[in-house]
């Protein structure tokens, strides 16, 4: 009963490594194919998606945050800070 289980686990483990081989194989000649320029562009312009798409997320819960903080000094009596100013006067009116 103990080589059995031992024989299954054996056998469990030389099936995962022949799968792993020949995934490994068949991504090494899918490499070769494919010119390593076009794929660090391939790559850097998914790396460059993701980006954008985390500063928006980022961009979308500071502006929620900000609603969120305006509207419990709303609710406590405070009046909301005016947006911030840069600092220096302008000379002319508009």
């Amino acid at each position: 009963m103990v080589w059995h289980v031992v024989l299954m686990k054996a056998g469990t483990t030389v099936v995962t490594g022949a799968v792993g081989a020949a995934a490994y194989a068949a991504i090494r000649k899918a490499a070769a194919k494919v010119p390593a320029r076009e794929a660090t562009v391939a790559a850097t312009a998914l790396g460059l998606r993701g980006v954008r798409k985390a500063e928006e997320s980022a961009e979308r819960a500071r502006l929620v945050v900000g609603d969120v903080v305006a509207e419990a000094r709303e609710r406590i009596g405070e009046e909301a800070r005016p947006p911030a100013v840069t600092g220096h006067e302008h000379e002319h009116e508009h």
